[in-house]
């Protein structure tokens, strides 16, 4: 873990970058398996499983019995924990409903948009070192409040063929319409051109590894929408004097878990700090069962010491985090001028932990600096909004010869024609 001290506003881009990886390179293995699931459809994302999952399969669908074994195999803690988390997230992304409003913008002429559910969406859920059930909460969720006709799921299997009961359970729960054993590239593939068991959708959503990354890079080019570009997670803490230095740690090594490659910084003006905050996430660390992939992540952490909070802030706004945690005394003036994150973590108790399950905001957010640009995963992420408009006599006469004026000097006689035409009539 880096301290760096007072660097000049110069070293800020540097200081900016992620541990993120160009996916550029595994582009000819993934067109490959793109384009034989494509061809082969089932076949292909069997074959694969069996090649990077090392699992057989004779169906690539979650069963009803399985789903029933699942409800059965979850600790009734666990499915309460679930439904609470289920509850507030439904209440907040329901908040979000769009409400259209015609709008008169000449006399004569009206305009308005409708929300509409994208019809098939496709959800990735990882499966990897920990079981994201969280993560199908967050894509689901919103998925089935926006209408979403069809919710297709994938995520890969253990080597038994078998689905986290906890995923099958938050599934069933959110309203997933199918669950698909399969992962990587091939899940991908599978949603994206469809195959005899999975249905072909119109946008994917979801975290995943280097390859599902590169993937979903790739078929988005003209195939399918994506939710937005991904990297490892990250979170950012500003800190002062009032800071708890255990809760930073805490936060620290909360972020630093999720695997090798993500990354913890700490930005203060309080020098004192520091060594408490070292000497408080090596404490924590030797406590936590992953400790091993969280000493990995740290190695790419900073803590960073700037000279006032006008530069806490522009720091921050050019780092644009996935998460950012205020731990100040004025945290809410500091949370006001903030421009560029993906989600702000208020307080001090407020931890990051909140977002990722419970709390009711989405923790599918833009990763390394995306969030200059980039939302998170909400409620309009899940519709297309069309625009209508609606033009009665009155209103192509008051408007009529702004349009023919427009067109005339666009060089389009066509365009300015439509116009004439139906002013003549009148």
């Amino acid at each position: 873990m880096e301290i760096i001290k007072y660097p000049e506003r110069t070293a800020w881009a540097a200081l900016s970058v992620r541990p993120s990886l160009d996916v550029t390179g595994l582009f000819d293995t993934v067109r490959t398996v793109l384009q034989e699931v494509q061809q082969e459809g089932d076949t292909a994302v069997r074959r694969y499983g069996e090649k990077f999952d090392q699992v057989t399969l004779s169906s690539l669908l979650v069963t009803e019995e399985e789903f029933w074994e699942a409800d059965r195999l979850v600790a009734e803690e666990l499915k309460q924990a679930i439904r609470t988390a289920k509850a507030n997230i439904e209440k907040f992304h329901a908040s979000q409903r769009f409400t259209g409003e015609k709008i008169e913008t000449t006399p004569g002429v009206t305009c308005w948009q409708k929300a509409v559910a994208i019809e098939k969406v496709g959800l990735y859920v990882p499966g990897g070192t920990a079981p994201l059930f969280s993560t199908v909460l967050m894509l689901a969720v919103p998925a089935r409040i926006a209408g979403c006709k069809e919710i297709v799921l994938c995520t890969p299997p253990n080597r038994e063929g078998k689905v986290h009961p906890a995923i099958l359970f938050a599934a069933q729960e959110s309203g997933v319409s199918t669950i698909v054993k399969a992962g990587g590239i091939q899940a991908i593939a599978a949603m994206t051109y469809g195959t005899e068991s999975v249905s072909k959708v119109y946008k994917i959503f979801g975290p995943g590894n280097q390859y599902v990354t590169a993937a979903k890079q790739l078929v988005s080019l003209k195939e399918v929408a994506i939710d937005m570009p991904a990297g490892p997670s990250e979170v950012e803490v500003i800190a002062d004097e009032t800071a708890h230095p255990a809760f930073i740690a805490a936060d620290f090594l909360s972020q630093a878990e999720h695997g090798a490659d993500s990354q913890s910084i700490l930005v203060t003006t309080c020098e004192a700090l520091i060594p408490e905050v070292e000497a408080a996430i090596w404490e924590q660390l030797e406590q936590l069962p992953r400790k091993e992939i969280t000493k990995k992540s740290l190695e790419n952490s900073r803590i960073i010491l700037l000279k006032d909070q006008q530069e806490v802030i522009d720091f921050t706004n050019q780092y644009a985090p996935e998460h950012l945690i205020i731990q100040t005394a004025d945290y809410g003036q500091i949370a006001d001028r903030i421009e560029n994150a993906g989600s702000v973590f208020m307080g001090a108790y407020t931890p990051e932990s909140a977002g990722d399950y419970a709390s009711g905001t989405n923790h599918t957010l833009p990763t390394n600096g995306y969030a200059k640009a980039y939302s998170g995963v909400n409620l309009d992420s899940f519709i297309k909004k069309i625009t209508f408009q609606e033009i009665t006599p009155e209103g192509i006469q008051q408007l009529g010869e702004t349009i023919r004026v427009m067109a005339a000097n666009e060089q389009l006689e066509a365009h300015r024609n439509a116009v004439t035409v139906r002013l003549h009539t009148l």
